[in-house]
């Protein structure tokens, strides 16, 4: 089941069903009045209750056409955001690195549509896509060992971690060390197009992660490359906090395929058995940097994309 928020009258976020023919409305299944995160929150933690009845509006239902209908990000106002770092072998001989997280601004989520903002009030080195898996929780979840990872997740969606490198990510104090500040700008965190119910994804660490700039192929890898599993990063993210319906844990990703931002891109990930967003970018500084895939740091390899891939390869379905 494919769960979104769409745009109704006033911009208010109603909740759906995606499915082949269009969009299904459902808040009269939700109580009357909700909407937005609220709504996906009920239904997170409510699903087995009206999964009956959704599954025939999914069949029977009127369907509104995709390109009639704006989809929202599905959770609009996560409570918390944490962010896996790197968090991928990149298909190299070595160690793992410790499992290690950050929370990013929960008020940086965008949705599909919708434009990135490159804030003028920095100098970095960069801004960067980074396109990752995303687990939407259902909680509350505490200390949940690995075994029982199940437990604690609802479903996935997409998420692109955009990133501010060098003077971006500081804290701008004289003399400050390396902060994640760079990842919290506001649109830094777009998500969706959907959730996705975790009966649907057989095993979240198998599935095909692809990102495009201006139709260029840049990642394209698959989260069986994890140095830490799903099942891993929930133990260790409930053990640090409560973790509540809605929460969103973001798995990293493979630097392979790291590119730049710039004003005037457009960009989409699609999650393979998850969906497909595009974006805008808009840089009022109208900065430059070297197009394609980034040749420097992080673990990044200008010949990667040509290298072992999953072989379905898909193309950009809007640019």
């Amino acid at each position: 089941m494919k769960l979104v928020l769409y745009k109704g009258p006033g911009d208010a976020l109603l909740p759906g069903l995606l499915v082949e023919r269009g969009v299904v409305p459902i808040g009269t299944y939700l109580p009357a009045g909700l909407a937005g995160q609220a709504a996906m929150v009920w239904l997170i933690d409510h699903l087995d209750q009206v999964r009956a009845a959704l599954d025939l509006a999914a069949e029977r239902d009127e369907a509104m056409p995709h390109a009639q209908v704006r989809l929202g990000p599905p959770l609009p106002q996560p409570r918390k955001i944490l962010n896996a770092i790197g968090n991928y072998w990149e298909h190299a001989q070595r160690d793992p690195k410790p499992l290690n997280m950050f929370l990013k601004n929960p008020d940086a989520v965008i949705g599909p549509g919708d434009t990135i903002h490159l804030p003028a009030n920095t100098a970095p080195s960069s801004f960067m896509h980074e396109a990752e898996l995303a687990v939407v929780i259902k909680g509350p979840a505490k200390s949940v060992a690995r075994a029982d990872w199940r437990s604690a997740v609802f479903g996935y969606t997409c998420i692109i971690d955009v990133t501010a490198r060098g003077e971006g990510r500081r804290t701008w104090a004289p003399g400050s060390s390396m902060s994640w500040i760079g990842k919290s700008f506001d649109t830094f965190a777009p998500i969706g197009p959907c959730i996705v119910t975790a009966d649907e994804i057989e095993n979240p660490n198998d599935l095909h992660v692809q990102f495009w700039n201006d139709g260029q192929l840049r990642h394209n890898y698959n989260t069986d490359d994890m140095e830490h599993t799903v099942p891993e990063i929930v133990e260790f993210a409930s053990g640090v906090m409560t973790l509540n319906s809605g929460d969103i844990l973001s798995c990293g990703t493979n630097h392979e395929g790291l590119g730049f931002l710039q004003d005037g891109e457009q960009v989409e990930i699609c999650i393979h058995g998850i969906g497909r967003m595009s974006l805008q970018v808009v840089d009022p500084l109208k900065r430059e940097w070297e197009r394609g895939v980034y040749m420097g740091q992080d673990s990044t390899h200008h010949e990667a994309v040509k290298r072992y891939r999953p072989n379905t390869i898909l193309k950009p379905s809007s640019v």
